[in-house]
């Protein structure tokens, strides 16, 4: 069981709305920052704020490859958190309509 604080921190970084649907997002898939951009329809510095955030924070990994960095979720020691976004409604469908990275 993780700490309180910890827990605490970890559900302010999901308050935000952009944060939050990045989880849900990687919920399905690890995701390429270029995915996530147009999934969003927002520019690469804000989601390359946000995944930062998601990242100090222990909640998501990265992992280089080639050019591009992909993003999965890092929820293995939170289950409190696994339940949660579990729950957040389904990004499949916006997924699929992606190009992908080129």
């Amino acid at each position: 069981m993780q700490p309180i604080d910890e827990m605490s921190d970890n559900l302010k970084l999901l308050s935000d709305k952009t944060r939050l649907t990045i989880m849900a997002l990687l919920r399905h898939r690890e995701m390429c920052v270029c995915d996530i951009v147009e999934i969003l329809e927002t520019t690469q510095p804000n989601i390359s704020q946000h995944l930062k955030k998601l990242r100090i924070g222990g909640l998501i990994n990265e992992e280089r490859r080639s050019q591009w960095i992909y993003y999965s979720l890092n929820l293995d020691d939170k289950d409190y958190l696994r339940h949660l976004i579990d729950q957040l409604p389904s990004m499949q469908e916006k997924i699929n309509a992606v190009k992908g990275c080129t």
